[in-house]
């Protein structure tokens, strides 16, 4: 790959293509609310989701995603045949009380790898040596992302996708990393491209009120990382700008010749979807304006739009996120005051809207 196909802004592409803005308006996915003063225990997605995952396993559609009981992360599984109606099958990434170490408190899984990095193609999940392999992170300690986390990999053999196995150390640290890595790292997506696999991830910095940006690994085994000398590939943006803030959690597809990096953008008032593009997975060249935006008070997104998961589906785009706004009475799930959901937008109107 060379830099000879970096893209410049004087041949960006139209980001029509790209652009969802028809937004379904409601959630699809919604943390379960059981208070832990409740006859049951609290479910680990009681307080909030986070961070889809969508793709197509055995007929039919799954979401992996994240939830929060206000210890920390864990990964749960959904089914859908519609992509708009969606019935959980339970955790699969949990906190195991005797486990010990780096991952004790946690797992968000992210991402697994898939067959085809094609936009066209339906996101099926590919086997290496027999099994299917996710990649996470996990924070040390008990809280809301607290401590710097790192990255490690699970692995599933089975088709119904509810037994996962961890590694027992990560495979990327923040411990070895530049100092715009420092304060550990977050969301990673796993590439396979050319017999080697592209790890992107964003970090975060050790200030108080940090930046956010994201860089990449290559690997041809998964378990050995060498991170790329021109990290980060993706930087904030100028001082003002809806990105100088974060530049974060990379959903990478390829459309053709060209890659896209669908991100988002935070300013330290409202994180909002960005698109980058790429010729060689290594240089990368930001759109100057969100995709997609946060959305008006009172909207489902009225805070947030953020964490993409970008798929096409009978000729129609799909482009799943995280929508957060002040809670209300009603909502189902509170998080630290927020309502903290996952929804979706197309680039075709909904019937219900």
């Amino acid at each position: 790959m060379s830099s000879q196909y970096m893209i410049s802004r004087d041949n960006m592409p139209d980001s029509h293509p790209y652009e969802t803005p028809y937004r379904y308006n409601r959630p699809i996915l919604t943390g379960s609310g059981l208070p832990s003063s409740s006859d049951e225990p609290p479910t680990f997605d009681s307080l909030g989701v986070d961070i889809p995952f969508v793709f197509w396993h055995q007929d039919r559609f799954y979401m992996l995603y994240t939830g929060f009981d206000g210890i920390g992360y864990q990964s749960g599984l959904a089914v859908s045949s519609d992509l708009l109606h969606w019935n959980k099958l339970g955790p699969v990434l949990k906190r195991e009380q005797e486990r010990q170490g780096w991952d004790k408190v946690g797992a968000a899984g992210t991402w697994i790898i898939r067959e085809s990095n094609s936009l066209d193609d339906l996101p099926k999940l590919k086997k290496i040596d027999g099994k299917y392999w996710m990649v996470y992170h996990s924070y040390p300690q008990e809280g809301y992302e607290a401590g710097p986390a790192q990255i490690g990999l699970a692995w599933c053999d089975s088709e119904d996708l509810m037994q996962w196995h961890r590694l027992q150390e990560p495979v990327f640290s923040w411990q070895n990393g530049a100092a715009w890595e420092a304060g550990g790292l977050y969301k990673a997506c796993i590439i396979e491209e050319g017999g080697s696999y592209y790890m992107f991830y964003n970090a975060k910095t050790t200030h108080e009120r940090w930046i956010e940006q994201t860089g990449l690994a290559i690997s041809t085994d998964l378990l050995h990382w060498k991170r790329y000398p021109g990290n980060p590939v993706l930087s904030v943006s100028s001082p003002g700008k809806w990105d100088h803030k974060f530049v974060s959690d990379p959903f990478i597809v390829r459309d053709g010749s060209r890659w896209l990096n669908f991100f988002f953008g935070y300013d330290y008032q409202h994180a909002q979807e960005g698109l980058a593009v790429s010729e060689d997975l290594l240089h990368w060249t930001k759109f100057s304006h969100p995709l997609l935006s946060n959305g008006t008070p009172g909207s489902l997104d009225a805070t947030h739009a953020h964490k993409a998961s970008v798929l096409k589906y009978q000729g129609r785009l799909y482009h799943f996120y995280c929508a957060v706004r002040p809670w209300q009475p009603g909502d189902p799930a509170n998080m630290n005051g927020e309502f903290r959901t996952i929804t979706v937008a197309s680039d075709c109107p909904f019937d219900n809207n």
